[in-house]
């Protein structure tokens, strides 16, 4: 009997490992066969990846930022001859273009889809012209492109409502939703952080725009320094190419004053995660359910971040830490000062953290979901 075939298509290589290869194994140990697809790999990924049993990684044109009708239009053709050449049974796309872009190349080859939307990011926001115009574009290609999908798998249930409200799905329209990407239990062990005594330092892991917070933190970690001098704020990320992006000045500026502990992009966090007290992602970008918050989660620490679609899935009020009104620069510096004010909390508060982790986004626990879907879409 020949194995399913299933095509995992994303925009980034590393996610393939980062975010979906607990996944990719799972179904290779039920029996699949997993094709994966994205613009190109870089070696370590390719090694990674034949680990791992993917049969083939295969590449597809794809402009990962703007819109061009042409390219598009290759970019979804190019997809179409890797789904029929590769005799696909399913396809599994995830993050925005490669859902768009596979359901239109799926649907046309008459191959089921599963798409997994990880969150509806700056274009719907609604911040600016920009982003308005971005969002209405957004809204007419998935409506054109995911309508057709067996199952339309979201991140938090306010992206669910939304393409319910914005008439981008119908009710006649499969959704399920899932608690973000999971996080691997064994991979970020739980560490117990006594600090009753010791000076409270808190850390935000994200990419470096204003629309992650990163701006907020910096703020929130001026005033707190000057007023507690031993607190450290950790910044790890890396410096991106946007309108919005913290200028690698500044980050440097403020390291060598000593305001913030600028560490860069970092190929693994987990050290710094449990070496830290607090973490916090002050965010108004459209998250799913930011994968930093529950490698925190599992880890052990009290979460600060807004209460906003899915940063609010990941902290249960005043128990494993705080949710802030977006962009409120006062909030955040009341919820971080907490802690360092009340530092017996951190551990109590970080204890109930892994314990959501391990109750709610253990990878397995979602994994079982997506898995149980794809065998009953591929069961008929």
């Amino acid at each position: 009997m020949n194995k399913k075939r299933i095509l995992v298509v994303a925009s980034c290589a590393n996610s393939l490992i980062n975010f979906r290869g607990d996944l990719i194994k799972r179904l290779i140990q039920e029996g699949y066969d997993v094709y994966t697809a994205v613009d190109s790999y870089p070696d370590k990924v390719l090694a990674r990846l034949k680990e791992y049993g993917v049969i083939t990684p295969l590449e597809y044109k794809l402009q990962r930022t703007g819109l061009n009708p042409f390219n598009d239009l290759k970019t979804i053709f190019n997809l179409k001859e890797l789904i029929q050449q590769n005799n696909i049974d399913l396809v599994f796309p995830y993050t925005v273009k490669p859902v768009i872009y596979s359901s239109i190349a799926a649907n046309m080859s008459k191959v089921p889809v599963i798409s997994l939307i990880t969150g509806l990011g700056f274009t719907f926001t609604g911040l600016s012209l920009k982003a308005k115009v971005l969002q209405r574009l957004n809204e007419f290609l998935y409506k054109i492109s995911i309508r057709k999908n067996k199952i339309v798998v979201f991140q938090n249930k306010d992206d669910r409502n939304l393409f319910f409200e914005r008439n981008i799905l119908k009710k006649i329209n499969r959704t399920e939703i899932v608690s973000g990407s999971g996080v691997n239990l064994d991979q970020f062990k739980f560490r117990v952080k006594d600090n009753s005594f010791g000076k409270t330092n808190f850390v935000i892991v994200t990419r470096l725009i204003k629309e992650k917070g990163t701006h907020l933190f910096i703020e929130a970690a001026k005033v707190l320094k000057q007023k507690y001098p031993d607190s450290e704020f950790h910044i790890i990320g890396s410096v991106q190419n946007s309108p919005s992006a913290i200028k690698i000045e500044e980050l440097e500026s403020l390291h060598d004053e000593g305001v913030v502990v600028f560490h860069g992009s970092q190929s693994s966090v987990l050290e710094h995660l449990s070496a830290r007290d607090v973490f916090v992602l002050p965010t108004y970008y459209r998250e799913g359910v930011p994968r930093s918050i529950l490698e925190a989660l599992s880890v052990g620490m009290p979460i600060v971040t807004t209460d906003a679609p899915g940063c609010r899935e990941t902290v249960i009020k005043g128990e494993n830490g705080f949710l802030i009104p977006t962009q409120n620069l006062e909030s955040l510096i009341e919820s971080m000062e907490f802690f360092i004010t009340n530092p017996d909390k951190i551990k109590e508060m970080g204890q109930k953290s892994r314990d959501y982790a391990t109750k709610r986004f253990d990878v397995n626990i979602i994994n079982n979901n997506l898995v149980n879907m794809i065998n009953s879409v591929l069961a008929k």
